[in-house]
């Protein structure tokens, strides 16, 4: 894909919040599903953390749907949702099931301080500002994660027959899951084309901060960090 001077915008995110990914690719939750090595009672607490947050995290697209400007696009948050609800969930569920976490058991789950902070920013973002505010809060957990799947891939692709989450690994590793990445990366260079500094600054703030989010969800399941009452 050729770069234009919209598609700089996110040549800028992606560069900016390197230090902040760095350390995410670095945590021992990440690198203790890239080795296999995770404990699979910390593994399942993410799980059950992750589907909460999921419920959530879906609704951004509904509401992706409702502020598109075009059909086209009105009719890829409406898929996405879809997906979301219908597959991916449903997907979530069978491999929770695998680490002996029930459907019941996910749906009883409360979501912890950081968990619930987040999505509360993303949703106050999202309703309150235009596609592209949306975006740039839903963008690093997608974004992220597909970068997470294909380093872990790389690095421990000749052991992952053996790797307990080798599934995890393959999904979020997939081009399938890029694709998506890569279209809401394209859509928010379109959008921020011709936005002046401070726009841009602004959306560049949303994504640093769900960036850090995303850091802290990471560290958040790795210590199991619930209420504190």
């Amino acid at each position: 894909m050729t770069k234009t001077k919209q598609q700089l915008f996110t040549d800028r995110l992606f560069e900016n919040v390197k230090p902040i990914w760095t350390k995410i690719h670095a945590h021992p939750f990440v690198r203790g599903i890239g080795s296999g090595t995770l404990d699979k009672e910390t593994f399942a607490y993410y799980m059950k953390q992750d589907y909460v947050f999921l419920i959530d995290y879906a609704k951004l697209f509904a509401i992706g749907s409702m502020k598109a400007e075009d059909l086209e696009t009105m009719g890829k948050f409406a898929g996405l949702l879809h997906e979301t609800l219908h597959t991916e969930m449903d997907l979530h569920r069978q491999y929770a099931a695998e680490f002996g976490i029930s459907h019941v058991d996910l749906e009883q789950t409360e979501a912890t301080p950081v968990n619930l902070a987040y999505t509360r920013y993303m949703l106050n973002v999202a309703h309150n500002g235009g596609l592209a505010e949306l975006i740039s809060c839903l963008l690093p957990c997608m974004w992220s994660y597909w970068e997470i799947g294909k380093d872990l891939k790389q690095q421990n692709g000749n052991t992952l027959s053996a790797n307990p989450y080798a599934s995890w690994i393959e999904m979020y590793a997939s081009a399938e899951f890029g694709a998506l990445s890569e279209w809401l990366i394209e859509l928010l260079n379109n959008l921020t084309n011709g936005k002046t500094e401070r726009e841009l600054s602004i959306l560049e703030k949303h994504f640093i901060t769900t960036s850090r989010y995303e850091y802290l969800f990471w560290n958040m399941v790795y210590g199991k960090h619930e209420w504190p009452i």
